[in-house]
């Protein structure tokens, strides 16, 4: 069967979580970033407006970001079990091989090969982490007609914006946040209103 046209099963969702939590390498973003394109991209199992919501929650959210977003998904493809079943697929595998690395981390840190490999991780996964914030951005780029270049200005002003006040104003996350709503729900108004007239 086309995993586009399979219907969301518990056991499915498992597997899924499990595979990409275990086998995706650099941080959060990467693994949101790769659940995205199966789970919204290939299987439509959840539409980019509830996957963006699940995202821009798990942000304001204490704790660790990823945990809480895969929860939201599980629970929006299948309830509580999906949530709690994405949740452990996600984390107990990969947090007890964290756990055996770093207890090696010690014996590397004086092997060249060893350090020279991590620095190459670390531009692979700049790389990917660039590739998820497209994955994130891309259903909300316009095209090039009016109406898509305003959208497109909407979009680099509130990312860069974001960017901004994270970075150099050292904001966090929840006031960006309410503020990027608030920008992109009067901006979408008024576009709205200009439709109608």
């Amino acid at each position: 069967m086309n995993p586009q046209t399979s219907p969301p099963s518990l056991k499915k969702l498992t597997e899924i979580f499990f595979r990409i939590g275990n086998t995706t390498f650099g941080g959060g973003y990467v693994t949101i970033g790769m659940l995205g394109r199966e789970l919204v991209d290939t299987r439509r199992w959840i539409s980019a407006e509830k996957f963006d919501l699940a995202f821009a929650l798990a942000r304001v959210t204490p704790g660790t970001n990823l945990i809480a977003f895969c929860a939201a998904i599980g629970a929006l493809i299948c309830g509580v079990a999906g949530a709690v079943a994405a949740v452990v697929a996600l984390t107990a595998p990969s947090s007890a091989l964290a756990v055996l690395i770093m207890q090696g981390f010690e014996s590397w840190q004086g092997n060249r090969i060893a350090m020279a490999a991590i620095g190459g991780t670390v531009a692979a996964v700049a790389g990917m982490m660039w590739s998820t914030i497209w994955v994130i951005l891309r259903p909300h780029v316009g095209g090039l007609t009016w109406k898509g270049m305003t959208r497109n200005l909407q979009v680099v002003l509130i990312t860069g914006g974001a960017f901004v006040a994270s970075r150099i104003f050292g904001l966090t996350p929840l006031p960006i946040i309410l503020a990027g709503t608030l920008i992109g729900f009067l901006w979408k108004d008024a576009h709205q209103d200009n439709d109608r007239r």
